[in-house]
């Protein structure tokens, strides 16, 4: 009834298209129907087969008594096994084996029938008895077999035919080891939505060759075909097997012809149980990511292993993910400072479980407040302090310059001061490129406290080593533009862009923090250190980039709107100020800076008088003494820039 219900549907229901995979299973009687269709064939060939052995067999095809008696006698052992029960196209050895059984005791009984009935009457039923039996169970169980294996593999392929159809045909980019061991993977996992159907090389020697079954394609028939002639969505890429300029090259080809670019981890990190969710689309911060610095692990562990370590910031993104490559030394115990409490609630469950034998500390406050903090370094006696807390938006701090003096200023005053009365080994503060020519608050409030920092080094009785580490935009970090552009990409655009031309330094935040851990370690006291941060990437190509990556197009699907500079903004930034000189490092990523500085007493003199403004809430009086205190910050679009002139 069912299936005859759903055959009507498709019939007289509008839709023309039969999904031969989607068919109901068939009646158990239509099975049973097409069985005793299939013996009666075997015994028609029986009877060919010993006719043409030249035995004498008068009238043997029309033998009804012979057909009568092997036709009755295999339904009845059908039905004692059920032949007929199982479902064809999920047939199994135990339905191969029922049916061997079935037809060995159907040719069984009808010899024993047969024979017995000679022996009483002297009449055969069946002549050239023996030579026919063996022949009919040959071919009715090979002729049962085969129909259940057709049947099998019919709906196989139908269905590897289907699922072709629904998945993203791709080309593995590569004919290393690497890629054909992914490959291989892929191909031996059904459940993956992805058809490979060649691999790409740059090589124009393998046209002929073939990899898995699979055709060899050289870049230029990429090139100089389209999207359609090539029947292609996608390629998968194992980015750890390019470098940077390999895989930009190839990207940049892909996206030309609106290709999907999807990602896939090495052999060596693959897992067939995670298969499924190893392969992603490609993301910008794959185009971005450089190699990493190589940090002395001994060195870095001695300074943490077994010591008191205080972070600050230590629920934001670069400090909780210092936090994290500070835990794996072992040190003693981790103080976590941070203003947020839900932030902080997060990393501390985090951290509770990913290292439940080392001793945390979440201490919510604020580091402005001296009364609240003083007492961790009473208690806590830390070995070494890294000072991430910060206010960072510029257009918010553009609005609210008096908080920036009191967090960014007022307290790294606090932490650095403390640092030094309870002889702290060592001091890291991490700035910002935005401290150099700045031209908006949070940048000016920025130098102020590296110039305060410095200062303090050179101070009287100091013994600790005040470190500073100044880099650019970390990619992923809270409120930065990545996921700003991700978050308008999934909404459908527009993105918002302030300017054509504006362009940013990018790095990980893992690659900051193993910068900062360094700086840590290598730092003598009172250096500022810089990070070669490669080439500036343009705002507006990088936003492009995601679109294209996201499956869109900026002409049609998602357009770029420009918004203009918001107050503070500049077009460019600078890592190193116009009159600082650099001193390298062992390590050909990091320089020295060497900014001009300013004696203890001065600088202390102007960050209590802005404080003193910034408690009362004075917006023009605290610009006034930062501009006083960095003579160099210049406002750009911006209500201050009155005070410029």
């Amino acid at each position: 009834m069912g299936y005859r219900k759903s055959l009507n549907s498709v019939i007289y229901g509008g839709d023309n298209m039969v999904n031969l995979s989607d068919v109901r299973y068939l009646p158990r009687w239509i099975i049973l129907m097409i069985d005793i269709l299939l013996i009666f064939s075997a015994t028609f060939f029986s009877c060919y087969i010993i006719e043409k052995l030249n035995y004498n067999t008068k009238v043997f095809y029309n033998n009804v008594h012979m057909y009568t008696l092997i036709m009755g006698v295999n339904v009845a052992f059908m039905y004692i096994f059920k032949t007929y029960a199982g479902i064809i196209r999920h047939s199994t050895f135990i339905d191969l084996f029922k049916l061997l059984l079935s037809t060995f005791c159907s040719t069984f009984t009808v010899a024993v029938i047969s024979y017995s009935y000679f022996l009483i009457s002297g009449f055969k039923l069946i002549s050239a008895h023996v030579p026919f039996l063996t022949i009919f169970f040959a071919s009715s169980f090979m002729i049962l077999f085969m129909f259940r294996l057709f049947v099998k593999e019919f709906f196989h392929i139908i269905r590897e035919f289907r699922r072709s159809t629904l998945k993203k045909r791709i080309y593995v980019l590569g004919i290393d080891e690497t890629s054909i061991a992914v490959a291989r993977a892929v191909l031996d996992n059904p459940n993956l939505p992805y058809q490979i159907v060649g691999f790409l090389t740059q090589r124009n020697d393998s046209r002929r060759a073939q990899l898995l079954g699979k055709p060899i394609f050289s870049k230029e028939k990429v090139e100089n075909n389209t999207k359609e002639n090539l029947a292609l969505d996608g390629v998968l890429i194992i980015k750890e097997m390019m470098s940077k300029e390999e895989m930009n090259c190839w990207v940049n080809l892909f996206l030309e012809k609106d290709l999907q670019i999807f990602k896939s981890p090495s052999v060596q990190k693959l897992r067939d149980s995670d298969l499924v969710g190893s392969i992603k689309n490609l993301q910008i911060e794959d185009l971005l990511n450089r190699k990493p610095i190589k940090i002395e692990s001994v060195e870095v562990s001695s300074r943490h292993h077994g010591k008191s370590i205080l972070i600050t910031g230590g629920a934001g993104s670069i400090g909780s993910e210092i936090v994290r490559q500070v835990s794996q030394f072992n040190p003693e115990l981790i103080v976590i400072l941070d203003q947020a409490e839900t932030p902080l609630y997060e990393i501390e469950n985090e951290m509770r479980d990913k290292y439940p034998h080392i001793n945390f500390k979440f201490v919510l406050g604020d580091i402005s407040n001296r009364h609240r903090i003083e007492p961790l370094f009473q208690k806590y006696q830390f070995s070494m302090v890294y000072h991430a807390a910060a206010y960072k938006h510029v257009p918010l701090i553009e609005e609210n310059p008096h908080e920036a003096v009191l967090v960014n200023i007022l307290g790294s005053k606090n932490l650095s001061t403390l640092a030094s009365k309870y002889k702290v080994n060592r001091f890291v503060m991490i700035s910002t490129d935005k401290a150099v020519k700045p031209t908006n608050v949070m940048g000016a409030s920025k130098r102020a406290a590296e110039l305060f920092v410095q200062a303090l080094q050179n101070s009287e009785n100091n013994v600790t080593k005040f470190i500073t580490t100044r880099f650019g935009n970390v990619l992923g970090s809270n409120g930065s533009v990545i996921p700003h552009f991700k978050k308008q990409i999934e909404n459908g655009g527009p993105v918002t862009i302030t300017h054509p031309d504006i362009v940013r330094y990018f790095m990980t935040i893992p690659e900051a923090c193993e910068l900062v851990l360094h700086a840590g370690t290598m730092g003598n006291g009172g250096e500022i250190f810089v990070f070669d941060m490669g080439e500036p990437v343009k705002i507006l190509d990088l936003a492009k980039r995601m679109i294209k990556l996201s499956g869109f197009d900026s002409a049609t699907d998602i357009k770029i709107i420009y918004t203009g500079l918001r107050p503070g903004e500049k077009l460019y930034e600078e890592l190193l100020s116009d009159d600082a000189k650099t001193l390298p490092t062992h390590n050909e990523k990091i320089m020295i800076s060497k900014d001009a500085n300013m004696e203890f007493k001065d600088i202390e003199k102007f960050t209590n008088h802005i404080i003193r403004a910034a408690i009362k809430g004075e917006k023009i009086e605290v610009v006034q003494i930062l501009k006083n205190i960095v003579p160099e910050f210049k406002s750009n679009n911006s209500i201050y820039e009155i005070l410029d002139k």
